[in-house]
């Protein structure tokens, strides 16, 4: 059934009909899937129906292989001091030898700064990588689960972790949470952010076990306070030595525990089953899911409410019959007559990775400087590697105010024309621009031209913005395509320019 046929929102589970399937809810798949995609793209997703689009963007296995910039990143800059350099340092400390410990501090501080300059090159890697990515919905996972268990390189001060936690998170992408959940309490990034690296049966450090289960699988209101010091007391011992897991068996606590309704000798994977075990962790773990792919839940109480909550309980059913296997989830929620309602489209406010990614993949524009990029990144609020806290990003509407909006549409303007708020990129007549490929899909009259500014502006609309737009946006655009004489490159990034910076495009 159409969605206009419909007397209200749907919030069933039920595949989509193909029939129902076209080019807003291919455009829709792309952009809450991956990063959007251009017109030709969106074409060919319309064309494949929901299946074959959703088995295609969930067809990745792991990581994919290593480049010659991962190889380079140097998992050494902070490495500790071998044996030998504590007694150098011991020794200077106990002659006092101020020369010696000045040369000690000076080496320690080139290290840092290295150390800096190596998170801001993973992040432009990072970055590069979105853009050019076959895989756009791992790397959506990816984004995803960096919130989920988010870690800011601000407190650990270890490239080589932050690097290699952004890699877990790529392997387990849409692999089992029950995997990933044991795979984070050994996770040396995770373990530095959340102190548990000197966690031990004398002294167990709570944080790990409270975040384990408050944040990251269970939530608030479903585990005690109790259940916090006896999951700590499982976790003594997970620490790290240099770049890698390492277990304390001398510090663990070997003693019986009751945690989460049961008694034994738990350690951490104990802890992880225990979790996996309560039915609170499929729920918690779905919604998290239906928040980021699909909405925002409606207020409390209301029937939309209870609506969602209907479709939650459906994912957490699929999680749980799955061994918590994301991949069938995602299946069935990117097929879901409900994921593409007309109330679920172009209803979540993009996140400032999301924006910028995707208008580089969807407008087919130059990257121009990735460093540009990932400081106006850092103006709008989402700074990849350093989140505010353990909670991760609120998003949705924190995204926006009149400061982050005012970067937001001087970023998209950088993009599509190379200027900047305080002149042109000097690199960007070498890297101009050029959106024709965009409306090669439109029918041309005899001489090979787009019919008329009008429908050159209704089809930019359309696959821009989504949907039918507005008759005053469609105006707008009219007008200036109408003015400027002629459909050419020129005229086309001025009226992307204006496309960009209109409200609705900060939607997808």
């Amino acid at each position: 059934m159409a969605d206009q046929d419909r007397a209200g929102p749907t919030y069933s589970l039920r595949p989509i009909d193909r029939k129902d399937f076209g080019l807003d809810h291919a455009r829709h798949l792309l952009w809450r899937a991956g990063f959007g995609g251009t017109p030709s793209q969106v074409r060919l997703i319309a064309d494949w129906g929901p299946q074959k689009a959703v088995d295609h963007l969930l067809d990745f296995q792991g990581p994919a292989e290593e480049t010659d910039e991962t190889r380079a990143f140097d998992p050494s800059i902070m490495q500790p001091p071998s044996a030998e350099q504590r007694a150098v340092i011991q020794n200077a400390r106990r002659k006092q030898n101020e020369d010696e410990l000045a040369r000690i501090r000076l080496e320690r501080q080139r290290r840092e700064q290295s150390d800096r300059g190596q998170i801001a090159h993973v992040r432009r890697w990072w970055l590069k990588r979105m853009v050019e990515t076959a895989r756009p919905l791992q790397e959506k996972l990816t984004l995803f689960w960096h919130g989920h268990f988010a870690t800011s390189y601000r407190t650990i001060e270890n490239s080589w972790h932050m690097f290699r936690q952004n890699q877990l998170f790529r392997e387990h992408a849409a692999g089992n949470f029950g995997d990933l959940l044991r795979a984070i309490i050994r996770d040396p990034a995770m373990i530095a952010y959340l102190d548990n690296n000197d966690s031990r049966k004398e002294k167990p450090n709570e944080n790990l076990a409270r975040e384990l289960m408050e944040l990251f699988s269970l939530g608030v209101g479903n585990y005690s306070e109790d259940d916090i010091k006896e999951g700590a007391r499982a976790l003594t011992g997970y620490s790290f030595q240099y770049n890698d897991f390492k277990f304390y068996k001398d510090r663990h606590d070997t003693n019986n525990k009751h945690l989460l309704g049961a008694s034994g000798n738990f350690d951490g994977d104990d802890f992880v089953r225990l979790i996996l075990a309560r039915p609170a962790c499929s729920k918690f773990i779905a919604t998290k899911l239906y928040r980021f792919f699909v909405s925002e839940l409606p207020p409390k109480g209301t029937p939309e409410f209870r609506a969602v909550e209907g479709v939650i309980a459906g994912l957490a059913a699929e999680l749980t019959g799955a061994k918590y296997e994301i991949k069938p989830v995602l299946r069935k929620l990117l097929q879901s007559d409900h994921f593409y309602d007309s109330s679920v489209r172009l209803a979540r406010i993009k996140s400032p990775t999301e924006l910028v990614i995707g208008a580089v993949r969807s407008l087919n524009t130059p990257v121009r400087d990735l460093g540009v990029v990932a400081d106006a990144m850092d103006l709008m609020g989402q700074s990849l590697f350093f989140p505010p806290s353990v909670k991760g990003w609120d998003g949705e509407r924190s995204w926006i105010n009149t400061s982050t909006l005012f970067v937001r549409q001087n970023m998209l303007t950088y993009l599509v024309t190379g200027k900047t708020p305080t002149g042109y990129d000097p690199l960007a007549a070498d890297d101009e621009y050029d959106p024709m490929p965009l409306i090669e899909g439109m029918t041309r009259d005899e001489a090979g031209s787009p019919t008329s500014p009008r429908d050159v502006a209704r089809y930019l609309l359309r696959y821009v913005l989504g949907e039918t737009a507005p008759t005053p946006r469609l105006n707008i655009i009219t007008d200036f395509l109408t003015s400027s004489g002629a459909i050419d490159a020129q005229s086309l990034r001025g009226a992307l320019a204006l496309i960009t910076a209109m409200p609705e495009y900060q939607l997808c």
